[in-house]
């Protein structure tokens, strides 16, 4: 029978954290921000804290430059959260496909001590919820010595892998916050329209659709209102699918697997879709490692996989997670759908930008910046699309490649592309 959990301070719970402990942090939306900035006033007791984790949100405080020594940063994906941290030397990135981070923890390769989570109050049957972050966070809590958690009641109780028994958690902590909320839908401007008519043109009625979270999805998801039967098996969402849902245009009728429900691994936007997915079936959250592994994408039909990029160059190599060698963002799932999308029955991996950025600098370039890393080679690349159209690469030669992003590329980079082709090629 269950019994009642019991409550205890933020430091009472934290003092099972000791020096040198390997520590498990819940991100995205359910960042458990209480419990980290408690952790940073225990900085006097512990020192050589790793945190591992992959995406977090707002201001987690043990990132702080006077916390160098007590605590490290060891992040699978670098959000803005611990950007400054991670290129001023006081963090460090660990470049690993999504779909391969739960192996870390299986294999013995980053064992977990402590995993800090944020959950729902435990219902009747006292089964709490991972709420909008499941993927790597199933296997983190499975694994964990120990799991201290932050109870919140407005976490959304979500369906498929996000339950946790009370019993497994060691030490509560109630709080009561606002979770983390980001909203893309305002800022999509004219470029990202036209990108997003542009991508909506390549997807049939009874695609399965992966797209990332951003302006560029959302502008695509924007223009898929007089589609038919789509379907949603992706590693992330946020509110622009919403709109999709109440029109059912989103239905998930056609899908091999899970058919009529929405896959994803996270969620993250605004209360608007946290309070539409809370106890809603028509939503899984599941294990990554299931989400984004390859083999299971390939088993849905014309499965579209719509990513971005920071650049491309003239070949076709795509660098989606660096400036130069500035860390901005991490490898992430891209790589895990380019390839199961490609490997579909009429998938189509796309990889979707602006031709320039906000401040007027090339995205389509000759090569990439010094010191830039590839996520999608181009061996994989199959769809590039900006403002100015779509270019297919799969199949082409290096010449042809080169011919084909120059036409999508902005008018005023086109001449100074077709010189450095010449350059290169000797023929354009």
């Amino acid at each position: 029978m269950y019994q009642q959990v019991e409550y205890v301070s933020p430091e009472e719970a934290l003092k099972m954290v000791k020096s040198g402990n390997r520590l498990f942090v819940h991100g995205s939306a359910q960042t458990p921000k209480y419990l980290l900035h408690n952790l940073a006033k225990q900085a006097g007791r512990l020192k050589d804290v790793e945190l591992v984790f992959i995406t977090v949100q707002g201001d987690i405080e043990v990132d702080k430059p006077q916390y160098e020594d007590n605590f490290h940063i060891n992040c699978m994906f670098v959000s803005s959260s611990v950007r400054k941290a991670v290129n001023e030397g006081r963090g460090d990135f660990i470049p690993v496909f999504l779909s391969d981070i739960p192996d870390l923890f299986k294999k013995g390769i980053m064992p977990i001590d402590v995993a800090l989570i944020q959950v729902s109050p435990p219902d009747q049957h006292g089964y709490c919820s991972l709420g909008l972050s499941v993927d790597i966070a199933r296997s983190a809590v499975n694994l964990a010595k120990h799991i201290i958690a932050q109870v919140n009641p407005k976490v959304p109780r979500t369906h498929g892998d996000s339950l946790i028994h009370s019993s497994r958690i060691d030490k509560f902590v109630y709080h009561e916050e606002d979770l983390p909320e980001v909203n893309y839908g305002g800022a999509v401007g004219e470029n990202e329209m036209k990108i997003g008519k542009y991508v909506a043109e390549l997807i049939e009625d009874g695609s399965t659709l992966q797209m990332g979270i951003g302006t560029i999805p959302d502008a695509v998801l924007k223009c898929l209102h007089n589609h038919k039967d789509l379907g949603v098996h992706t590693e992330m969402f946020s509110d622009g699918i919403i709109d999709l849902f109440e029109k059912d245009v989103i239905n998930n009728s056609k899908k091999r697997i899970h058919p009529n429900k929405a896959v994803t691994g996270f969620a993250l936007g605004t209360r608007r879709l946290y309070d539409y997915v809370h106890d809603n079936p028509a939503f899984v959250f599941l294990d990554i490692d299931y989400v984004n592994d390859p083999h299971v994408i390939r088993r849905n039909p014309k499965v579209i996989a719509i990513n971005s990029a920071i650049e491309v160059d003239l070949t076709g190599q795509v660098c989606a997670d660096t400036i130069g060698t500035l860390q901005y963002s991490g490898i992430g799932g891209q790589m895990d759908f380019m390839r199961g999308s490609a490997l579909s029955e009429g998938g189509k991996p796309i990889i979707a930008l602006t031709s320039r950025t906000q401040k007027g600098i090339p995205r389509l370039v000759p090569c990439l910046k010094q010191g830039a890393d590839v996520v999608t080679t181009r061996g994989h690349v199959h769809y590039i699309v900006t403002e100015y159209g779509v270019a297919y690469l799969f199949g082409k030669n290096l010449r042809q490649r080169a011919k084909a992003l120059i036409s999508i590329a902005h008018p005023d980079d086109r001449e100074m592309l077709e010189k450095e082709c010449y350059i290169r090629f000797k023929h354009f």
